[in-house]
């Protein structure tokens, strides 16, 4: 297997624009040995409304396997204020997939570079993208720490390492607390107060992850003791897996979604309203009548299931005939595809604002999406260039955005490789936070997210025994991404910038 990038800038001086000389750097290591990749630039920016001098460290950390040979390799990027102190905060930034790199929140939200849409629900999808400061970045409250999970990114498995040892929750989880750990001792962090954010499965590996840095005898068979001062989650995958027949709980929870979205195509009553205030309507209805109507099942009145249906197409913009020849139930992909029909349109599933023409596509439920298919080609451009241009980083393999046939279908829930087994990771949640008294969770949604959607975010904060008196959830006008938008991404940063001071001791 080729080294995965390149040895030429080993040891150069290093002049980038906007950047003061830098340098690269490399262990020290016996003749032979794994030499990890390690690139260092030193930057300025402004963030908040405090200009910051950091130094951006992009590099690999070596992973052993359980005999203490070279196994795979964790690939980050650490952003760090040259005066930082140890009190400072530190948030480690992954996203999820499972088989996704950090490239989202780094070049969307957090990084101090990101990729730029004049218009985010109509981005251009063909190069040239562009690329510009990130005033949102945490930079002035806090280190970052994006982490690209094994064989994501520039993360690999090296010769001797097994698949099965890191593509798992929670051969996953135990990865990224080595790595973790790894980055507090070769910075000298033990004792700065410590964030994770992640994303989508984010949510998952965050829940798992929070116990496992805290460590026992049945789940890393050694006491690590590493608590934290706070969990942040957006686009919240807590319950992963596909629901039995019977199970009703998702179209309760997909409703107020539904609502949103057909408020902002405006196929429902628009005037004097917001998506605020239909997603709280179509909240109480699914509280009062809906849940009850659903509960009923086939001994629904008939009277009572047509008014049902009426007050369902009222929130939805779809025909009351359509609720009723689907028994009430209609999933989010058949909502995605019949809002817009009559303009021949499909709404996104991964952000609803988006459309594409419903005829053509090749059946992709990723590439096809027609939110993932306009916005994901700008990031990736715009993260490559990046890392090439400002970074300095010399790669002779590919940045892997997401990888899905090496990762997401051979993932490990629990039963073997690709066997998906639905379990709330809620609870792990809870968990972490009744072993960490003083561990606050902040979980962002976005009103026009169809695949996680902002019902079910709340229906796990309140049915896994989450301590409610720790728990901020916010819901943003945006999607999946709650940060794709002017105007939500501002909110969101504001929302996560009082999180981490509220979080952190005085």
């Amino acid at each position: 297997m080729k080294h995965l990038l390149t040895s030429a800038c080993i040891g150069a001086v290093l002049l980038s624009a906007g950047a003061s000389a830098a340098q690269t750097l490399q262990p020290s290591t016996t003749s032979g040995a794994y030499i990890p990749y390690r690139v260092v630039t030193q930057h300025v920016g402004l963030f908040g409304d405090r200009k910051v001098s950091y130094v951006a460290t992009a590099g690999e950390t070596l992973l052993n396997d359980p005999k203490g040979d070279p196994a795979a390799t964790i690939f980050a990027f650490s952003y760090v204020d040259k005066n930082a102190k140890e009190a400072r905060p530190v948030v480690f930034v992954f996203n999820g997939g499972p088989g996704s790199s950090s490239v989202w929140l780094h070049m969307g939200m957090l990084g101090p570079r990101q990729i730029s849409f004049a218009d985010a629900v109509h981005p251009p999808t063909t190069a040239p993208f562009k690329i510009t400061d990130n005033r949102l970045s945490l930079l002035d409250v806090a280190d970052l720490v994006f982490i690209d999970p094994v064989g994501t990114g520039y993360s690999r498995l090296l010769p001797g390492g097994k698949p099965e040892d890191f593509y798992g929750v929670t051969q996953d989880a135990r990865a990224m607390s080595d790595f973790i750990q790894a980055w507090l001792t070769q910075n000298k962090r033990w004792n700065s107060p410590k964030f994770i954010m992640g994303e989508s499965y984010g949510a998952v590996r965050a829940a798992v992850l929070a116990n496992t840095l805290m460590g026992g005898p049945y789940s890393t068979g050694t006491l690590s003791a590493v608590s934290l001062n706070g969990v942040l989650i957006l686009g919240p995958s807590f319950e992963p897996g596909s629901a039995v027949k019977g199970d009703d709980r998702a179209y309760l929870n997909n409703l107020p979604t539904m609502a949103a979205t057909a408020w902002h195509h405006g196929k429902i009553t628009r005037e004097g309203r917001s998506p605020e205030n239909v997603a709280a309507e179509a909240s109480q209805f699914v509280a009062d009548d809906y849940v009850r109507a659903l509960y009923a099942g086939s001994a629904l009145p008939k009277a009572e299931r047509a008014r049902i249906a009426e007050r369902l197409s009222e929130l939805t913009g779809l025909p009351g005939e359509a609720w009723l020849d689907n028994d009430l139930r209609i999933s989010m992909g058949e909502f995605a595809t019949a809002l817009l029909t009559n303009e021949s349109l499909q709404v996104g599933a991964y952000d609803g604002r988006y459309t594409l023409p419903i005829n053509g596509g090749s059946g992709d439920p990723v590439a096809d999406d027609p939110a993932m298919g306009q916005y994901t080609p700008g990031f990736v451009a715009a993260f490559n260039t990046y890392a090439q241009n400002e970074l300095k980083i010399e790669p002779s393999d590919r940045y892997q955005a997401i990888v899905f046939a090496d990762i997401n279908s051979r993932w490990n829930w629990g039963a073997g490789p690709g066997t998906l087994v639905p379990r709330n990771y809620g609870v792990d949640l809870a968990a972490a936070m009744r072993r960490n008294p003083s561990m606050r969770v902040f979980i962002g949604a976005g009103y026009y997210d169809l695949v996680t959607t902002f019902g079910a975010a709340e229906h796990t904060v309140r049915h896994s025994g989450l301590a409610q008196d720790r728990v901020t959830l916010r819901t943003y006008a945006s999607g999946h991404m709650p940060y794709l938008g002017d105007e939500s991404a501002k909110l969101l940063a504001a929302d996560v910038r009082a999180f981490i001071r509220s979080a952190t001791p005085e």
